[in-house]
């Protein structure tokens, strides 16, 4: 079978620094880190979410 080109990676908040989200990343087409606007349930807003890995 052929190797996945895709990561898992989980997604971090700035703010508080929990751990909220799992998503998939292309690897090859993005080999910088992710960063998302996503909801973080702890600090009740939208903050910035960073890869951590």
């Amino acid at each position: 079978m052929a190797t996945s080109k895709r990561d898992n990676i989980i997604l971090k908040c700035s703010v508080c620094g929990e751990q909220n989200y799992i998503a998939t990343r292309n690897k090859r087409a993005h080999p910088d880190k992710m960063e998302k606007m996503k909801f973080c349930p702890r600090c009740k807003k939208m903050t910035l979410h960073k890869e951590a890995k």
